[in-house]
C-alpha cells in the first residue's frame, strides 16, 4: 500500500523534517475521530495545543505526528503546523487530475456536498469533505485527504466572516463552483445581506480558467452573481430553479408517503426521478446538484436515478420512530443548525408530516444565532409561518425564542425554557401518541440534546419492555 502520504512526499510539501520513514493512509486534526494509520498534525489555537495530544494520538494508532518541536515517537517537525497542513492540501490538489468541485451557500451547503458525494461515487472514485469541514482547518484537511488516483474532488467552503471564502477557495481551485442560494444567515458580521452575497461570490476566485459556475435562478442575487462571476473572467454560468429561464427547471414536484417525485428539464432533457427526501427544497437542491455534475462531466440521468436511495445527513431532517406510553411519536431531527430560512423550511416539512390518530404538530425551537440587529425581528417573524403551516405548539429555548414565545397565540404556547435538560424534560412529558415534533436551533444551543434524549428515552422503553 502506497498511502496518501509517505514521509518524504510530506517532507517535500512542507519543508519539513521528518525523524523516520512513515507510510499514512490518512490525515488528523482531532484524536478523538483519529483513526489507526492517520497522520496526526498537531494544531495550535487560541484555546488548545495540539502538542499536548500527540501522545494520545500515537496510542490510538497514528503513524506520525506533525510537530513544531522534537516529541516522542516519529514526527515531522516543521515550522508552524498550521502552515504545514495549508501545504499538505495544496500538494494533494496540485498533484491530483481530479475534477474539483467547491460547493458554498447560505443554506443546504452539506446537504448538496452529500449529494455530490453519494451520487458520484456511484460513477467513479470520489473524495469529499466529512461532516461540515468547511473553514480555514477545514478545508486543507479535507484536501490532504484526496487520495491521488480521485476522480471528483467535492469540497465545502463555509465563512462567518468576509474575506473567508477567498483564500479557501484558491485552494481548493475548482472547475466547478455552487452556490446554493444567498440568504440570511451568520448576518451579525455583515453589514447587510448585499454584503452576505460578495463574500458568497468570493468563491469565484480560486475558479480555473474555463471553470464553470452553478447559480440558483429563483434566488434575488442570481443577476448580482451572475455579473460579478463574469467580471472575474467566468465565461460558463449554468442556473437551476423553477424561472422559466433555468438551464435545469423544475417543472413538477408531486409528493408521496415518503418523499416526492420530481419532473424535470434538465438542461434540455425532460427527465422524473423520486426524492426520498424530506421538505420541498430538496427539490430545488438536487435541481444544482444535478447540474453541478453535469458540469463536471458525470452521467446527470444515472445521478438523479439515485436520489431515492439517498439519505439526509445526521441532524439535517433525520426521521426516527419512537415509542412512547400507549403508541408512537415521529421525531424529525433538524438539531445540526438554524437560519430564518432553513428555520421555514423545518417548520414546512413538519407541516407536510402527517400526525397519525389525534396526535399534534410539535415544534421544538431554539434561538437563530449570529444574526445581528434584526435577531428579535426574525424570531419573531416566525409567528406567521407557524400559523400558516398549522403547528399545533411551540417549545422554545433561548434567549431570543423568548420573544417569539411571547409573540404566539396562547394555545400555541407549549413552554419555555432556559435550559436545555429543562426543556428535555417538558418536551418528554408532553409528547403523546400520535405527535410529529421537529427540533431545530443553531448548533451552539446544544439542541442535539434534546434528540439524544429523546432517543435514550425510546432505548429504555424498549429495554424496559423485554423484562
Amino acid at each position: 500500500m502506497t498511502g496518501i502520504w509517505t514521509s518524504d512526499k510530506a517532507e517535500f510539501a512542507t519543508k519539513g523534517e521528518s525523524s523516520d520513514n512513515w507510510i499514512a493512509n490518512g490525515v488528523s486534526i482531532d484524536t478523538r475521530t483519529l483513526e489507526k494509520g492517520d497522520l496526526f498534525v498537531a494544531l495550535r489555537g487560541p484555546n488548545f495545543d495540539g502538542h499536548d495530544f500527540v501522545q494520545d494520538a500515537f496510542l490510538k494508532g497514528a503513524v506520525a505526528a506533525v510537530v513544531e518541536r522534537d516529541t516522542e515517537g516519529i514526527f515531522l517537525k516543521v515550522r508552524d503546523t498550521s502552515l504545514a497542513l495549508d501545504a499538505l492540501g495544496r500538494a494533494a490538489r496540485e498533484r491530483t487530475r481530479a475534477t474539483i468541485i467547491a460547493v458554498t451557500g447560505s443554506v443546504g451547503k452539506t446537504g448538496c456536498k452529500e449529494a455530490l458525494k453519494f451520487t458520484l461515487s456511484h460513477q467513479a472514485s470520489t473524495s469529499a469533505s466529512i461532516c461540515n469541514l468547511n473553514n480555514h482547518f477545514g478545508v486543507p484537511l479535507s484536501l490532504s485527504r484526496m487520495p491521488e488516483e480521485t476522480v471528483y474532488g467535492v469540497f465545502e467552503i463555509g465563512m462567518n466572516h468576509p474575506g473567508e471564502i477567498s483564500p479557501l477557495s484558491c485552494l481548493v481551485r475548482p472547475h466547478v463552483a455552487l452556490i446554493t442560494t444567498v440568504e440570511l444567515a451568520h448576518s451579525k458580521f455583515f453589514e447587510n445581506e448585499d454584503a452576505i452575497a460578495d463574500a458568497k461570490a468570493e468563491i469565484f476566485d480560486g475558479l480555473e480558467e474555463n471553470g464553470t459556475v452553478i447559480l440558483n435562478r429563483d434566488n434575488k442575487y442570481f443577476h448580482h452573481l451572475s455579473q460579478t462571476a463574469r467580471k472575474t473572467g467566468v465565461k460558463k454560468i449554468v442556473s437551476f430553479g423553477i424561472f422559466k429561464e433555468a438551464d435545469f427547471k423544475l417543472l413538477e414536484v408531486e409528493p408521496d408517503e415518503a418523499g416526492r417525485v420530481i419532473k424535470a428539464n434538465l438542461s434540455g432533457k425532460i427527465h422524473s426521478y423520486r426524492l426520498g427526501l424530506p421538505g420541498s427544497h430538496w427539490a430545488l437542491n438536487s435541481l444544482g446538484v444535478l447540474a453541478t455534475i453535469s458540469a463536471s462531466g458525470g452521467d446527470v440521468i444515472a445521478a438523479a436515478n439515485l436520489f431515492e436511495e439517498m439519505q439526509v445527513p445526521s441532524g439535517r431532517g433525520n426521521h426516527h420512530v419512537l415509542q412512547v406510553k400507549g403508541g408512537s411519536v415521529t421525531l424529525i431531527d433538524d438539531s445540526y443548525n438554524a437560519s430564518p430560512v432553513s428555520m421555514k423550511a423545518a417548520i414546512e416539512v413538519l407541516s407536510e408530516t402527517k400526525p397519525s390518530n389525534a396526535g399534534r404538530r410539535i415544534a421544538v425551537l431554539g434561538d437563530m444565532l449570529e444574526l445581528g440587529k434584526k435577531s428579535i425581528k426574525l424570531h419573531v417573524g416566525l409567528v406567521d409561518v407557524l400559523e400558516e403551516k398549522g403547528i399545533d405548539l411551540v417549545f422554545t429555548f433561548g434567549d431570543k425564542m423568548e420573544f417569539l414565545a411571547k409573540s404566539l397565540p396562547p394555545s400555541m404556547r407549549a413552554g419555555h425554557a432556559k435550559a436545555i435538560n429543562q426543556l428535555e424534560k417538558m418536551i418528554i412529558e408532553a409528547i403523546q401518541p400520535g405527535d410529529v415534533l421537529v427540533v431545530k436551533g443553531s448548533s451552539g444551543n446544544r439542541m442535539g440534546n434534546i434528540i439524544k434524549a429523546l432517543i435514550e428515552m425510546d432505548q429504555n422503553r424498549f429495554v424496559e419492555g423485554l423484562r
